[in-house]
């Protein structure tokens, strides 16, 4: 009975077109090959292109030996799994933000599932951006905290439901993304930093995934760009996009770290990355800095692309490397990418739930390695 139901519910995504499968795709540099058919990646979160960076690798791989170069931690950091590497990488993180302290997290998902439930109770108010990632509204879901999702980068919105609810909780926490995943857009962190300076029970917990890397003088995401770094209490970023590598982080106050050690399940309960991993997102942070040039060109290819969308007729609201084309029904967003395949590129159709129906999309996620020519050429294959 239970399958009968499971296969019915699938076929019900398949009339809708909104069914996944895994692509058995073979990556080759910038390209992947699908079907025997290669296509440029214009869908990898690879945003600076160092994942596909070998002589990265090469230099990397020189400071390697058979003995420190260890694949599995083999436990929880509270346990045995604590490598000296975990604290230097922590210790590296805060002294680039200029902050007290740092930790680290297997994956942005465990990041956003375990943050805010540890540091919510009953009497804890979330105030959440409606377009913030699925990992964020798992994490709310599995807090004890009561939750409204406000329209989203609506300030209006956001300073009523503050005013309105600061003298009922304890404490409020406004939870939002610095550039969005599915728009491209961004929050104005500094207008958030504000609010929560107006009031003195109000955090501000900012996801910096599709940011880090890529913005800001260092590479340190929106809010070294906004220049409030040290006005976020929980600034969170990833590590397996821009940085080409695994695993996530929070940089936050000496005592946030302290409760989330003692009190965040997906910390306390899971194996520790490899400690390999934890060194190789090391050595990449120290080159962060100086790729300027790679994040001044991803964002003049990203603009250049979303001039054209607009003048071919899409509503296109990124002010980032993400481009949607907004297409509409999912069943024309799967043509229109699959057009673009037989073209050679490798573009993807997003389609609800991780969009709003309606409003299914190619979403166009540009990395710094994509030449100017290359999205010449996209731009003259899309129809207005």
């Amino acid at each position: 009975m239970i399958l009968d139901s499971i296969n019915q519910e699938l076929l019900v995504l398949k009339e809708k077109k909104n069914y996944r499968s895994l692509p058995t795709l073979i990556h080759d540099g910038r390209e992947v090959i699908l079907n025997g058919q290669r296509m440029l990646n214009l869908s990898s979160n690879d945003y600076l292109g160092l994942a596909n960076d070998v002589s990265l690798r090469e230099e990397f791989l020189k400071t390697m030996t058979p003995e420190t170069f260890l694949p599995t931690s083999s436990s929880s950091r509270l346990l045995t799994g604590n490598f000296s590497d975990y604290q230097a990488l922590e210790q590296q993180l805060a002294t680039m933000f200029g902050a007290e302290s740092a930790l680290i997290f297997n994956s942005g998902y465990h990041a956003n599932t375990g943050i805010l439930p540890a540091v919510s109770n009953a009497q804890t108010l979330i105030l959440a951006d409606k377009l913030v990632h699925a990992s964020l509204i798992d994490g709310i879901r599995l807090s004890s905290a009561k939750c409204i999702r406000y329209r989203h980068n609506d300030a209006s919105q956001l300073q009523r439901l503050v005013s309105e609810n600061h003298n009922l909780y304890a404490q409020i926490i406004i939870v939002t993304e610095s550039i969005f995943s599915m728009d491209g857009d961004k929050a104005d962190l500094c207008a958030l930093v504000r609010l929560k300076k107006s009031y003195s029970n109000v955090l501000l917990y900012v996801d910096e995934a599709h940011a880090f890397g890529v913005r800001g003088e260092k590479g340190l995401g929106c809010a070294e760009e906004q220049d409030c770094i040290n006005d976020i209490d929980f600034l969170v970023g990833t590590f397996g996009k821009a940085i080409a590598s695994a695993g996530a982080y929070i940089v936050c106050r000496q005592v946030i770290r302290e409760y989330l050690i003692n009190k965040m399940r997906t910390f306390i309960f899971t194996t520790a990355l490899p400690p390999v991993n934890i060194q190789w997102t090391a050595w990449v942070l120290q080159h962060l800095s100086a790729l300027q040039y790679k994040r001044t060109h991803l964002l003049r290819i990203s603009e250049k692309l979303k001039t054209a969308l607009t003048g071919k007729g899409y509503h296109c609201p990124s002010v980032s490397h993400i481009v949607p084309m907004i297409i509409g029904a999912s069943e024309d967003a799967i043509l229109q990418a699959e057009e673009l395949q037989r073209k050679g590129f490798y573009a993807l159709p997003v389609r609800p739930p991780t969009v709003p129906e309606g409003t299914s999309r190619i979403r166009f996620s540009l990395t710094a390695d994509i030449t100017e020519h290359e999205i010449d050429q996209l731009i003259a294959l899309i129809n207005g």
